[in-house]
């Protein structure tokens, strides 16, 4: 009997992690630390000559939380439901006993990295266990997300030529990023190693001699988007959308404490978005920061009307505006 727990980032546009119990066919999922959805698929639709034998392919057993226990799904009356309930039980008494342990340790050492012009790393796009599990059939144009396009916003927009706290922000961002990618932009998989260097392997419109090349931990950026080799004003407006990825990047094992300090300041302006992640952050630096989001985040989940209202404004603006809220 094989248990397998484990961490995975959840990339273009990067919002966090999932928590995994997988067993054979079946698997418990969280994404918060908190709730959890089991699932179990038909181990017999691997054979592609059982397909169309069976009446139930997949199967949502049950969601679980310590506070409201276990809330069963659908029950189907067929043998290969059973098989698969069966799976989902066994996935469900291993949670409850390991759920208390997230996060888990991440597996997800093989990456798709987007190239710069220079064929160094630029943005993460993709990870995976193993690496035929990554699509090399994909876009490789890097996103920021809807959730950037509807709150956030840069000190250096109008700068820019953009409209502070709306979407043009965050699509200018986007059509600045895959600029630097090239005309003919591509991307490569890297194996991530136990010193965090990256074998490189094939990849997208990828030149041929770059297959087999080792580059070093510091040419990976911690922040999973490189932002030092720019001008000043698109510096800038990359160190305004990382402020505002703080949430999801302290969820990373990776970042120095120094660094783990600055985001979670950052993260202060989103408290909704912290407090659903913090119980997957591995580290917490300065406990007061979070104990304040949380006492936010409380407080704001009681009035509906502000939960979808957190409009990032960068530290300029929060300078500015003291009286700002998150």
């Amino acid at each position: 009997m094989s248990f397998y727990c484990y961490s995975q980032r959840l990339l273009n546009p990067y919002r966090g992690i999932i928590n995994c119990i997988r067993y054979r066919s079946a698997e418990a999922v969280t994404a918060d630390g908190v709730h959890w959805d089991i699932y179990a698929s038909n181990e017999a639709l691997q054979d592609k000559e059982a397909r169309g034998k069976y009446q139930v392919s997949d199967i949502r057993y049950g969601k679980w939380s310590a506070a409201n226990g276990l809330k069963r799904g659908p029950v189907f009356p067929s043998d290969d439901f059973r098989a698969m309930e069966d799976m989902g039980a066994m996935v469900y008494e291993h949670l409850l006993q390991v759920h208390g342990d997230v996060p888990f340790s991440f597996a997800d050492r093989f990456e798709l990295w987007l190239l710069d012009t220079d064929n160094r790393p630029l943005a993460l796009l993709d990870s995976a266990l193993r690496q035929d599990e990554i699509d090399v059939e994909q876009s490789i144009a890097w996103k920021p997300g809807l959730e950037c396009k509807r709150t956030f916003t840069s000190s250096v927009a109008g700068k820019l030529g953009l409209v502070p706290a709306t979407g043009d922000v965050a699509d200018y961002l986007a059509v600045y990023v895959n600029n630097c990618a090239g005309s003919r932009s591509a991307a490569q998989i890297f194996e991530r190693t136990a010193d965090a260097s990256g074998l490189g392997h094939g990849g997208i419109n990828l030149e041929p001699a770059l297959a087999g090349r080792k580059l070093p931990a510091a040419d990976f950026p911690v922040n999973l988007l490189e932002v030092r080799h720019h001008d000043p004003t698109h510096r800038q407006l990359l160190g305004d959308f990382i402020s505002w990825l703080a949430p999801w990047l302290l969820l990373l094992p990776t970042l120095p404490p120094g660094l783990r300090r600055q985001y979670e300041e950052n993260a202060r302006v989103q408290a909704l978005k912290t407090a659903g992640q913090y119980q997957l952050y591995p580290e917490i630096i300065n406990q007061s920061v979070i104990d304040a989001v949380l006492v936010e985040a409380r407080i704001r989940s009681t009035t509906p009307q502000h939960q979808h209202d957190e409009v990032v404004l960068p530290p300029f603006y929060v300078e500015l505006n003291p009286d700002t809220n998150s």
